[in-house]
């Protein structure tokens, strides 16, 4: 779906970034690249690149060159990804020196989040499905069976504690649950859950 087709309403801000930047062709790209049925891109990933080129085209409007090392450098420095607090002031003091607002750039970059918010909700894109992309549910079968072979093995140490008299306890059993506590919306999931869902409350429309 292009851009120009998409339903009233503010833009995201990955459609307005697009437009700012004139990223001609990355929306497809992003969408291409998301749903490619080999070698898919995640959202993480698709994120990481668009603000690359993001970060590109920003430094092209001040006349800076950069060759594609530079950049994916760059980013991971101002992304606070890589090097000393140190060496991102220093940077930071380079390009703003150049006519960079590094401020307002580093609040343009965007979160997987907004990606998928930007292809699912504004361009209409369909999500990759399970189907076609079954590694969920082998993640799943692997998690499920580490869960119960851990359970065992415990349930194993505890009896041999009991027969040594090293350990008293009366009649119980051995519970194993795994979570997974999203950072950005602050709630907690079972894994096997969440791996069916395939999306946390972060991405509920």
């Amino acid at each position: 779906m292009d851009e120009r087709n998409a339903g009233p309403g503010p833009k995201p801000k990955v459609a307005r970034l697009i437009e700012k930047y004139d990223l001609e062709g990355v929306g497809d790209d992003l969408a291409a690249q998301w749903t490619a049925p080999e070698d898919r891109t995640g959202l993480r990933g698709l994120a990481e690149s668009f603000n690359e080129r993001l970060l590109r085209a920003a430094l092209a409007r001040e006349g800076i060159d950069t060759i594609t090392e530079d950049v994916g450098n760059l980013y991971a420095l101002l992304a606070g990804e890589r090097g000393s607090r140190g060496e991102r002031t220093q940077v930071e003091r380079q390009l703003e020196r150049k006519g960079v607002d590094v401020s307002t750039l580093r609040e343009e970059f965007v979160s997987y989040g907004a990606i998928r918010s930007y292809l699912v909700n504004y361009r209409g894109v369909a999500p990759p499905s399970a189907q076609n992309d079954p590694s969920r549910d082998r993640t799943a079968q692997t998690i499920e069976g580490l869960r119960r072979r851990t359970v065992t093995v415990s349930e194993g140490k505890l009896a041999r504690l009991q027969e040594t008299d090293r350990l008293r306890i009366g009649s119980h059993r051995v519970l194993v649950d795994v979570q997974v506590l999203c950072e950005e919306c602050g709630k907690q999931y079972e894994i096997t859950s969440l791996l069916e869902s395939g999306a946390c409350d972060c991405f509920e429309s």
